[in-house]
């Protein structure tokens, strides 16, 4: 599959030739990769840490909220590679500090090994220095302590030349169990393709910024169909990933999907079929992973609008239950109150709503004699949670995001007392 690249320096996305030449700017890196994030993960690289002139941290932090990141340049040590992984950074990948001792002391599955290459022979310094030593004997040093390895071939960096296939099947199986990740060179989505079935990723950035690879085309190289129509059977899933409904997908719909970032899907009917163009239950598109078998497709949306289905539930399999139903009964009481309702008093009134919260939440920290009285509280502590998630205009997958960012902090936050609590 691809993984679009954004190069930043001061601040801005940039495109080298070879590590030294400047030859695009392309402005702010955030709305790049927002629209990158809707097929994956996104590596980004801080030319200016890698070149010791300064760093773009407060940028990268702000590009791991927006997409799934694997950040890179400059992270020299063990600490600098800590501090993205609990920046929220996806994976770090690492130069020339990959070696035993700092991949040791890493969560294996986040590291990426990069391996920069001239003609086979791995360079440092800029990709000013030849070392001797070849990139597959750097791999077999590393086999097993990182996750993934990014092998870049340096003569075709920045180029749009290709890269050279007849080395790619030595790598992949010097790789093991790790994914392999190519960059340099790769143009086209043939390329990609072709890379996927070799068992490796690309690593792309001057031909999308160029124009002369287009990212649907480039997503959408390695799937097949088993159809004589080439689509692909899409599943539709909200934001909290519950499945809305079964569609199908096209080249056309995938590239207008990325694009605007809605939901977009191929109508055997009717063509390109923008949902909630005439209903209004439109949709903002997350993301777009193919399955396993590289046959299939699962966009994630926010669903707007009554729902998914045309019968007006929130989707084809039902209406919604559990924390969905009521987030949208909630909201309902929000646009139309009700009169007498505890919801609509709940969302008008600061202070009962505060208090409320406070009044469960201690009900469940004192529930521990049974397991219904649990449920039966934290149910209570719940809704009240739902209420005063909606006053502030945020969902509950908000919080879930929020949680999975935490999820990827190594360093574990020291368990304290809770205030007003004292052990004697």
């Amino acid at each position: 599959m691809i993984i679009p690249s954004i190069d930043l320096m001061d601040g801005q996305a940039v495109q080298l030739v070879q590590g030294r030449r400047k030859v695009l700017e392309a402005g702010d890196p955030r709305p790049i990769a927002e629209r990158f994030a809707r097929v994956g993960e996104v590596a980004v690289v801080d030319l200016d840490a890698a070149l010791g002139r300064g760093s773009n941290t407060a940028v990268i932090e702000e590009l791991c909220r927006l997409a799934p990141c694997r950040v890179g340049g400059g992270i020299r040590d063990r600490d600098a590679a800590l501090a993205w992984l609990d920046r929220g950074a996806e994976k770090v990948v690492l130069g020339t500090a990959a070696v035993p001792e700092v991949l040791e002391a890493l969560p294996r599955d986040r590291v990426v090994a990069a391996l920069d290459a001239w003609e086979g022979e791995i360079v440092v310094k800029g990709w000013t220095e030849r070392t001797g030593r070849t990139v597959l004997d750097g791999m077999r040093e590393l086999r097993g302590l990182a996750g993934g390895f990014l092998v870049t071939f340096v003569e075709g960096e920045g180029r749009e030349a290709g890269f050279p296939r007849d080395r790619i099947e030595a790598l992949a199986q010097a790789a093991g169990p790790s994914r392999l990740t190519v960059a340099g060179g790769i143009t086209t989505a043939d390329e990609i393709a072709w890379l996927d079935r070799a068992g490796a990723d690309a690593q792309v950035g001057m031909a999308l910024y160029r124009g002369n690879l287009d990212l649907a085309e480039a997503f959408t190289a390695p799937l097949r169909s088993e159809r004589p129509d080439g689509l692909w059977p899409t599943i539709v899933t909200d934001d909290r990933g519950a499945a809305l409904g079964l569609v199908w997908s096209s080249l056309e719909s995938v590239r207008a999907a990325i694009d605007e970032g809605r939901g977009v899907y191929h109508s055997r009917s009717r063509g390109l079929w923008r949902k909630g163009a005439t209903s209004g239950a439109a949709q903002q598109l997350l993301r777009i992973v193919p399955d396993c078998d590289r046959d299939a497709l699962r966009f994630t949306v926010v669903q707007s609008g009554e729902g998914f289905c045309h019968t007006g539930d929130w989707s084809c399999f039902g209406p919604s239950t559990g924390l969905r139903k009521l987030e949208r009964t909630v909201r309902s009481r929000r646009t139309a109150p009700v009169a007498g309702s505890l919801t609509t008093r709940a969302l008008a009134d600061d202070s009962f709503l505060r208090g409320k919260l406070v009044e469960e939440a201690g009900e469940l920290g004192e529930a521990f004699e049974g397991a219904d009285r649990v449920v039966e509280e934290a149910a209570d502590l719940i809704y009240f949670l739902t209420v005063a998630l909606e006053r502030a205009g945020v969902t509950m997958a908000d919080v879930e995001r929020e949680l999975d960012r935490r999820a990827l902090r190594v360093k574990r936050r020291v368990a304290s007392e809770p205030k007003g609590v004292r052990r004697e």
